[in-house]
């Protein structure tokens, strides 16, 4: 069994981490998600692979 003044201390040592860790979520949810650059990324890359698989036009000497 714990001493009381000992709980007490580990318990606002809990909290301080939890504190921490909910204040370090909302900055990283207010700041806007990497998957905007990775979806353009993404798409670039799709629309370069549709260009190199796209028939080209014979050329007319």
């Amino acid at each position: 069994m714990q001493h009381p003044e000992t709980r007490l201390a580990l318990h606002h040592a809990r909290a301080a981490d939890l504190r921490a860790e909910a204040h370090a979520h909302a900055l990283a949810s207010r700041a806007k998600p990497a998957r905007d650059l990775r979806t353009r990324v993404g798409w670039t890359l799709v629309e370069v692979g549709l260009r190199l698989a796209a028939p080209r036009p014979a050329l007319n000497p």
